[in-house]
C-alpha cells in the first residue's frame, strides 16, 4: 500500500516541483490578478497568464514536441500558428475593422508623433547592440517599444526566433501595463497647464476618404517598404472591408469572433513558452529591461513631440495626446483621455489621441519592415 502510494506521489507534478516551476506560477497568478481584479487588459492578460501557468505544472506536457512517432503536446500544435508567424498578420486583419482612420485623416499633422513614438523602437536598438546582442537580435528586442504585440511577434520569427517567448510575453506585458506605466512619464514630461489645454473639435471626414485611405496606404507603404506587406496589407484589407460597408457580416466576424479565437490562441502559446528554465536567467532580464526602456523612451518621444507641437501652435495641441503614438490601440488613447479628464473634467481627448494612436499602428509596421529589410 505504502509502495503505491509512494510511486504515485513520485510520479505527480508535486514531486516534479522546482523553485523555477514555483516562481513561474507564482509570476501566472500575479498577472492572472491583475487581469481578474484590476482588470490590466483581461483580454490579453488572461490567455497570456494561463497558458504560463499551464506549461509550468510539471508532467503536464503540453508543449512536448512529438517524438519517435508520438504526438506532441496540445498547445505544441496551436503554438505553430505563432511560430510560423501566422496569427501575428490575422490579428492586424481584426485590428484593421475596428480601427477608424478618422482622426488621423482630419489631423494630419498627429503622424507625426506616430512616428516620433517609435524612437523608443531604436533606442533600444543601440542599447542591446551595446550590450553585444546580434542586429538580429537586437531589432527583436527594439520592436517592442513600439507596444504592439503582434509586430513583435512577427519580426522576431523572422529574425530572432530563440528570443520569441521572451520578447512576446514582454510585448504583451507592457501592452497589458499601459494605464501603469504612461502616466507617470506624462506627468513628469508636461505641465499642469499643458494637460488642461482644451482641442478644437475635429472636421468631419466623408465616406469616400475613409474608402481611400486603406488603398492608397497600402499602395504607397508597401511599394516603399515592401517587407511591411504581411502586417500592412492585413490592417488595410480589415479597414476597407469596415469602411465599405458593403459587407458587413464579415466585418462583424473580424471585429468579435475571429478576433477573441486568434488573441486567444496567440495569448495562451505566447504564454505556454514562458517556462522556468527559459525566462529565469540574465539574457532574459536583458530583454526585459531593454523592452521597458523602449516602451518608456516610445512614450517619451511622443510626449516630447507633442511639446513641440503645442508650442509651434500657439497652445492648441495638447502634448498628451503623443503619448498615444505607441501603437498600444486604444489602450494608450484610453490612459490620455483619463489624464486629460485629471487636469481638466471638460477635456475631451479620445478622438485626439486616437490620431496619433493608429499612427502609431502604422508606423511601428513600417518600422518592423525596415528592421527585416536590413537584417533579415
Amino acid at each position: 500500500m505504502f509502495e503505491i502510494l509512494n510511486e504515485f506521489i513520485a510520479s505527480s507534478g508535486i514531486a516534479n516541483m522546482t523553485y523555477k516551476h514555483v516562481i513561474m506560477v507564482a509570476l501566472a497568478c500575479v498577472f492572472l490578478y491583475l487581469a481578474i481584479k484590476k482588470e490590466y487588459e483581461p483580454y490579453l492578460l488572461i490567455p497570456i497568464a494561463f497558458g504560463m501557468l499551464l506549461v509550468n505544472l510539471p508532467l503536464a506536457n503540453l508543449m512536448s514536441e512529438p517524438l519517435n512517432g508520438s504526438n506532441g503536446g496540445l498547445l505544441y500544435y496551436i503554438y505553430q500558428g505563432t511560430e510560423l508567424g501566422i496569427y501575428p498578420p490575422l490579428i492586424f486583419l481584426c485590428l484593421g475593422a475596428t480601427i477608424d482612420f478618422g482622426p488621423l485623416i482630419a489631423n494630419p499633422k498627429t503622424l507625426l508623433l506616430g512616428g516620433a513614438a517609435q524612437v523608443g523602437i531604436f533606442i533600444a536598438f543601440f542599447g542591446a547592440l551595446a550590450l553585444g546582442m546580434t542586429p538580429q537580435e537586437a531589432a527583436s528586442i527594439g520592436i517592442i517599444g513600439g507596444a504592439d504585440g503582434p509586430t513583435a511577434i512577427y519580426l522576431t520569427t523572422e529574425l530572432a526566433a530563440h528570443l520569441l517567448p521572451t520578447i512576446a510575453l514582454a510585448a504583451y506585458s507592457y501592452m497589458a501595463l499601459v494605464p501603469i506605466i504612461q502616466p507617470p512619464i506624462i506627468r513628469f514630461l508636461t505641465t499642469k497647464e499643458e494637460r488642461e489645454i482644451k482641442m478644437e473639435q475635429l472636421r468631419v471626414v466623408s465616406k469616400k476618404e475613409k474608402i481611400l485611405f486603406p488603398i492608397v496606404t497600402t499602395i504607397f507603404v508597401i511599394l516603399i517598404v515592401p517587407s511591411s506587406a504581411p502586417l500592412i496589407g492585413m490592417l488595410m484589407l480589415g479597414n476597407l472591408i469596415k469602411e465599405s460597408a458593403v459587407v458587413p457580416k464579415i466585418t462583424d466576424t473580424l471585429q468579435n469572433s475571429l478576433m477573441y479565437i486568434v488573441t486567444i490562441l496567440l495569448g495562451v502559446t505566447v504564454g505556454a513558452k514562458a517556462n522556468g528554465d527559459l525566462l529565469l536567467n540574465w539574457s532574459t532580464l536583458q530583454v526585459i529591461v531593454l523592452g521597458l526602456i523602449a516602451f518608456s523612451a516610445g512614450t517619451a518621444g511622443g510626449v516630447l513631440m507633442g511639446k513641440l507641437m503645442c508650442k509651434l501652435s500657439n497652445g492648441k495641441i495638447n502634448p498628451m495626446i503623443g503619448a498615444a503614438g505607441v501603437s498600444a490601440v486604444p489602450m494608450a488613447a484610453r490612459v490620455v483621455q483619463k489624464e486629460g479628464i485629471k487636469a481638466n473634467p471638460s477635456n475631451y481627448l479620445l478622438m485626439h489621441a486616437m490620431g496619433p494612436n493608429v499612427a502609431g499602428v502604422i508606423g511601428s509596421a513600417v518600422a518592423a519592415g525596415v528592421l527585416l529589410n536590413f537584417f533579415g
